[in-house]
């Protein structure tokens, strides 16, 4: 039965109503009717802002809900009677963690729950309204760390303040509250509800496959965190936009004695101009370490000494890290410089804002006045806390609830002293199923380090077992990539996880998702070793199956797909994320190359269909629609905007759903008439954005008429005419074809440069053409088609024989597009010379997934040891795609691969065996061998009864096709 109506009404407790990092906690007893069939057909329906997890009879069975814009908010059914006890009183459980702050994946609504259990006729048995109990997890630490802007928050939980089984019917919740009901289905911010259009996702245990290290290690001694973001600039917790601002932070660093101490900022996102300390500041010259982790060595004087920062900078997430370590024996705190008269503020001062800008579109408003009098001032004669109140109309106590009680992320990254063990054998126990526990030994004066191989990067939920004492910290801390000595810390994430043991045995699962490779844990504080049962990570992930299949005679080429396939399984959440890592977000562009690497995988379309359908909610930010969505970040790239056009054909392309195209259609008409509004007179497109369509310095700026920009949405204009003669508009498709030839008309007349015979990368704002020539725009400009003529074999040329001064290609993302013009000429070798190139220098340093940047990148050059970023970006899976579609020789001919082809390009290789998903259901097998010698080959094809196939043999070769037809079911 599909239910329609609700009788539950939204609810929440007590308090604000949007509170910072709240985990709150909800439980309903209600009795199920005696018999066999008492518990059967029992469905219970859930949403909440921002996320749950459900728990019935103690039992979880979900987590959610999907990212969905708050004015479409979608909500989850699960069948719950084979958990229920018929006859008896019954629970169901929810935690309900609410953000407070827009992310990227996010926007700000309000706390609450809406959840309704129903019967098989449809009769309520439980629905949320003020008899429904709720408490806050009181074992949570609301003031955990920011993770960064594109997610919400780090985890700090001390289990000895809270009785995890609150989950359970025997509980007794007689301390508990009821709820506060806020109002009915349809309210704001939720104003309609939309049933969940996608499967759960996927939920499996993975051990680690090693304990890497064993270490006892000192750290900082003190350490704090600060959202300098939101407690510097009011009401920036309702957007996520970047901000510049003008401001300080000031602490006393009391300290027992004079001595020597050493200060660490480790955030990557701004936050640090320059410090001083008792009035002197400091030389950058002393300032040791590179962008993030700066360091420099002072003296503190016994007592009180002024710090002061100035945090002025350019921010997205806005984060002060700071570490503190003294000379042994020295004691050392952060206490506020002025009374804390109501137990509300921090040990930090907040001086400014003096002026703040938030940045739209990547365009300043306004410039910044940076040379505002008091800010200038407070340099100036700011030396000592008793010169506070020359300044105290602008000086305000920083509000507790923006400085985390600890930076469990600096003192996992920074070590004063790491004195490695051999790892003994019994601790290796602890990636064993089932084995005895591990023991973990603790060393007078230092924190032991056990560091965790997961053998490959996964995706998901982090769970462990111990047995220890009261009070005993545990620091939890995942990161992608190491290489002998070296650690690539993830600065600008902050995944970590504390938690505060009770006493005795206990299991723990976080709600947060987490992506990583490696796990250190730390144990803190901890007077006898402590037991370790297990440490998994529960693997979570758009259900697939794993159709798509590739071996052949290059073994190089057999590792590159495996970790290309790993790679975008790791990337489908509950919609394709860029990253399972850094973001999470659903990048718009991203997924375009994306979706087309996963048709060739696993054949699933729900999880592009609801990718593509949610694009459009973006427009209430900007008709151009926004590049990441559901967000708080509305932001602009236009190339973008013009993927997720092609996509939506493509995903026609893939099925042939003519009311989804319909459906998609209006949305490109819409958006393509605001693009067109940005037409100038020389007919060239000409926007202020992100125009961006590479990691490398091609000559992009965010202000002009950018090329590869003005030949993509030539291509989108057709594209878009083609989704109107599929809707039936035949006037709409006229009017995108005209505008896309003359578009492709001026660009031809302003952008290409006779003398240098090949497109130039932009014109500047100023009318200034680009003396840049790169690859990019040659590629994008033979791909779209733009080029034509002898200018397209010129153009050509280029792609086959990439002239050394032009600007070369720097992100797989590129080598997507790359890649494609390559196929479209026929150059199927320097495709897979290509990829062996790039993707095997990948393999040859250890990737199990794939980078989001290729080696010393731009961004890398400072530090030659970081070969990337993300080192799991499905951005970059194309070797899966081009594999299956260019070596196995797979493409489809029609709409809904009706009619497909079957043409292996050998390009040197001796064989090659897989599979590729039909999207109907079923499968295309493809096993061909090829005798150079002879120049035959063998073709096998098997494949469903009802579609037409065209095989065909290599030019240049003869040989034998043996075909099998499939019957359907």
């Amino acid at each position: 039965m599909t239910l329609t109506t609700w009788q539950a009404s939204w609810i929440w407790g007590e308090g604000e109503e949007s509170p910072r990092n709240e985990w709150r906690c909800f439980r309903k007893s209600f009795k199920v009717p005696a018999g066999e069939e008492g518990s059967k057909g029992i469905s219970l329906r859930i949403t909440a802002d921002s996320r749950y997890v459900l728990f019935v009879n103690g039992t979880r069975i979900g987590r959610g809900p999907v990212r969905s814009w708050p004015f479409e908010l979608a909500y989850d059914t699960y069948e719950i009677g084979h958990l229920l006890q018929p006859g008896e009183m019954n629970t169901v459980a929810m935690l309900v963690n609410h953000f407070g702050v827009s992310t990227f994946y996010y926007l700000r609504g309000r706390g609450g729950l809406l959840a309704e259990v129903n019967d098989s006729e449809g009769h309520v048995l439980a629905a949320t309204d003020a008899t429904w109990s709720t408490s806050l997890h009181r074992g949570h630490h609301t003031r955990a760390s920011r993770a960064s802007c594109q997610q919400a928050f780090a985890e700090y939980v001390d289990a000895s303040l809270w009785d995890s089984a609150w989950t359970q019917q025997a509980y007794d919740a007689a301390d508990w509250t009821n709820s506060v009901v806020l109002g009915p289905v349809g309210m704001e911010p939720w104003t309609a509800l939309k049933p969940r259009d996608i499967p759960m996702l996927t939920e499996e245990t993975i051990w680690p496959v090693r304990v890497e290290s064993l270490a006892k290690i000192k750290s900082f001694q003190v350490t704090a965190t600060i959202d300098v973001r939101n407690a510097w600039m009011d009401g920036s917790e309702e957007h996520a936009n970047r901000m510049q601002f003008l401001g300080y932070a000031a602490t006393l660093i009391h300290s027992t004695q004079a001595g020597q101490a050493t200060l660490g900022f480790l955030q990557s996102d701004g936050c640090f101009k320059a410090l001083s300390l008792n009035g002197e500041w400091i030389d950058s010259g002393r300032i040791y370490g590179s962008t993030p982790e700066r360091y420099v060595d002072v003296t503190l004087q016994a007592g009180d000494n002024l710090l002061l920062i100035d945090l002025s900078s350019d921010i997205h997430t806005g984060k002060l890290q700071i570490g503190l370590y003294a000379d042994e024996g020295n004691v050392v705190s952060f206490q506020s410089p002025v009374a804390n008269r109501d137990g509300q503020a921090s040990d930090w001062l907040r001086i400014g804002p003096f002026d703040a800008v938030e940045l739209l579109d990547h365009q300043h408003v306004r410039e910044l006045e940076v040379e505002h009098p008091v800010y200038l001032e407070v340099r100036e004669k700011l030396r000592k806390s008793a010169d506070i109140h020359r300044f105290q109309d602008w000086i305000k106590p920083v509000d507790i609830k923006y400085v985390s009680e600890v930076d469990v992320f600096a003192l996992s990254v920074w070590r004063k002293e790491n004195i490695r063990y051999v790892v003994p054998a019994q601790l290796q126990n602890a990636v064993i199923p089932h084995a005895e526990a591990a023991v973990v030994p603790v060393f007078e004066g230092y924190d032991t380090e056990v560091l965790f191989d997961l053998g490959k990067e996964y995706s998901g939920y982090l769970t462990f077992e111990v047995e220890a004492d009261e009070g005993v910290v545990l620091d939890w801390y995942g990161f992608e990539y190491m290489s002998g000595e070296y650690r690539q810390d993830m600065f600008g994430l902050d995944h970590t996880l504390r938690y505060v043991c009770q006493t005795g045995r206990q299991r723990y699962e976080t709600p947060i998702r987490r992506g990583f490779r490696y796990i250190a844990l730390t144990v803190r504080g901890a007077l006898k070793p402590i037991k370790l049962y297990s440490v998994n990570m529960i693997q979570s992930n758009y259900p697939v199956a794993e159709v798509g299949q590739f071996t052949c005679s290059d073994e190089l080429l057999n590792d590159i797909w495996e970790i290309s396939r790993h790679t975008t399984k790791l990337c489908m959440e509950d919609t394709f994320v860029d990253c399972p890592a850094y973001e999470q977000v659903f990048w718009v562009g991203d997924s375009r190359n994306e979706a087309l690497v996963s048709n060739y995988l696993y054949g699933v379309q729900d999880i592009l269909k609801r990718c593509l359908r949610l694009v459009p909610g973006s427009k209430h930010q900007t008709p151009l629609f926004a590049d990441q969505v559901p967000s708080g970040w509305s932001s602009v790239i236009p190339n973008w905007t013009f993927f997720w056009a092609i996509a939506c054909t493509e995903y026609y392309e893939q099925t042939g759903d003519e009311a989804f195209a319909a459906e998609m259609y209006g949305h490109i008409q819409f958006t393509l008439q605001h693009y067109l509004d940005k037409i100038d007179d020389r007919g060239l497109f000409d926007i202020k954005g992100w125009n961006l369509l590479d990691w490398s310095p091609i000559d992009q700026p965010n202000d002009g008429v950018v090329s590869h920009q003005n030949m993509f949405l030539v291509h989108t204009l057709r594209v878009g005419a083609r989704m109107a003669r599929i809707s039936g508009d035949q006037e709409g498709a006229t009017t995108l074809d005209k505008a896309a030839q003359d578009l492709e008309t001026a660009v031809n007349e302003h952008l290409w440069d006779n003398e240098k015979m090949a497109y130039i990368d932009c014109i500047h704002a100023d009318g200034r053409r680009s003396d840049v020539l790169s690859m990019q725009t040659q590629v994008v400009a033979s791909l779209t088609g733009v080029a034509r003529g002898d200018r397209k074999a010129i153009i050509d040329s280029y792609l086959l024989s990439p002239p050394s001064h032009f600007v070369q290609i720097g992100s797989p993302f590129m080598s997507f597009f790359y890649y494609e013009a390559l196929a479209k000429l026929g150059e199927v070798g320097r495709v897979l010379s290509d990829i062996r190139h790039h993707y095997g220098t990948m393999i040859r340093h250890g990737a199990t997934t794939c980078w989001e940047q290729y080696p010393n990148f731009l961004e890398n050059r400072a530090n030659p040891d970081m070969l990337t970023r993300s080192h799991c970006h499905a951005w970059s899976s194309a070797p899966a795609y081009f594999l299956g579609r260019e070596v196995l020789g797979v493409r489809s001919l029609a709409p809904g691969w009706t009619e497909i082809e079957v043409a292996p390009v050998p390009s040197g290789l001796t064989w090659a065996k897989g599979s590729v998903p039909h999207p109907a259901g079923g499968r295309i097998d493809v096993d061909w061998t090829v005798n150079e010698s002879s120049q035959t080959m063998e073709l096998h094809i098997s494949y469903p009864k009802g579609i037409v196939v065209h095989a065909n043999i290599p030019a240049g070769y003869t040989g034998i096709i043996r075909e099998t037809m499939l019957e359907l079911l």
